[in-house]
């Protein structure tokens, strides 16, 4: 894996989205929506972005007559989350030697 910035992740929302992703297999979309404190609306942007990028899937299911959509990161999307990580801390070791 190599240490690089990717524009797709970096993004606040983007970067929580997939840094919860990470360690499940699969996250409710309402359960993101309240984590991050967003609308639907901007919530569903985002995660069209991540969709776009092959970073995450989407996943449809009834439960109580009701649809729900389950998110998930994906093997693309797990190895560009480890490689954004990777940056930041070499970032923040950079940073903090120069202390």
């Amino acid at each position: 894996m190599t240490p690089q910035f990717d524009p797709v992740i970096h993004a606040n929302n983007r970067l929580q989205v997939c840094a919860m992703l990470a360690p499940v297999d699969e996250v409710e979309f309402a359960v993101l929506r309240e984590s991050l404190n967003v609308s639907e609306s901007v919530l569903s942007k985002h995660l069209k972005v991540l969709e776009d990028a092959g970073y995450l899937g989407l996943r449809k299911a009834t439960a109580a007559s009701r649809v729900r959509t389950w998110v998930a990161l994906t093997a693309a999307g797990r190895r560009a989350l480890q490689g954004h990580l990777a940056e930041l801390r070499r970032v923040v070791t950079l940073a903090q030697a120069a202390e």
